[in-house]
């Protein structure tokens, strides 16, 4: 079942991640949409991502028949601190054009007229929201407000930083995306915030965060009874705790496995187990 964002666009509930892939990024995607993926994340920012390669899988699709209408693209703004030499704008102008030379960048790495999501890869400041963090959040809004992305989003967030940008922005997050660690109950502090916004809650490294909850018996238990993967009752149990799960897996087979997690459904006992497992 897709998600459906508080502005009514709706959203493919488990996505492709493209980061870590380099040259293999191409190849990759085309891989991930064949075996069912129809949502695909990227950035902008080459330290981890390559989004022009993102976008010659695109074009080897649309020549297929999957056009770009068929498909759901997110990328990033990434600031100055997360990136390397290699920038998409120009270091010295301001936040606000860099987002803007950033986003036209994006547009041509993916051969688009529009994005479907548009989001900020993380804020300036370490705790609270200072004037940078204002200055790139208003330009993302200008964006949206032109039509040029359906949504727009934030990641890498905290708790605070969220509540804060909720009460001030002209447009609150429609999606956030962080890091999701068992240890910390899954995020629950931001989750909480989401669900109260009706924002979606998009959690990525669900298992290279979290490979020590694996050999937990708990797990092996319910993987077992539901005749599953580990990876797949991760996925599914994000899903059901209203989680939107990336995935960056690079097998064929995991690619097919994952998108079948859906095919079974966790008790509420089960949630309440995993969502307190390795605390």
């Amino acid at each position: 079942m897709p998600w459906t964002t508080y502005n009514n666009v709706s959203i493919p509930s488990f996505m492709y991640g493209t980061a870590w892939k380099k040259e293999a990024t191409t190849g990759l995607v085309l891989q991930a949409v064949e075996a069912g993926f129809t949502a695909i994340d990227t950035a902008n920012q080459l330290v981890h991502y390559d989004e022009a390669r993102v976008g010659e899988a695109l074009v080897q699709l649309a020549s297929q028949g999957i056009t770009r209408d068929k498909l759901f693209l997110q990328t990033k703004f990434t600031s100055v601190n997360g990136q390397d030499h290699r920038l998409p704008y120009d270091a010295r102008a301001t936040i606000t054009t860099q987002v803007q030379q950033s986003f036209a960048s994006s547009l041509t790495h993916l051969h688009t007229d529009s994005l479907d999501s548009y989001v900020l890869h993380g804020p300036y400041s370490r705790r609270g929201l200072g004037a940078e963090d204002w200055e790139v959040w208003a330009a993302i809004e200008a964006l949206y407000d032109a039509g040029k992305a359906k949504i727009i989003g934030i990641s890498n967030v905290s708790a605070d930083q969220l509540t804060l940008l909720c009460a001030k922005a002209n447009h609150k997050p429609m999606i956030v995306q962080n890091r999701c660690y068992a240890a910390f109950g899954w995020d629950k502090d931001v989750r909480q915030i989401c669900r109260t916004h009706g924002i979606i809650y998009q959690g990525f490294s669900l298992l290279t965060a979290n490979s020590g909850i694996f050999a937990e018996p708990d797990m092996r238990a319910l993987a077992a009874k539901y005749h599953t993967g580990l990876a797949q009752l991760v996925f599914r149990f994000s899903q059901q705790i209203g989680m939107l799960p990336l995935t960056g897996t690079t097998n064929p087979e995991h690619m097919k496995e994952d998108l079948q997690c859906e095919q079974f459904t966790l008790s509420p006992d089960e949630l309440a187990v995993i969502e307190t497992i390795g605390q």
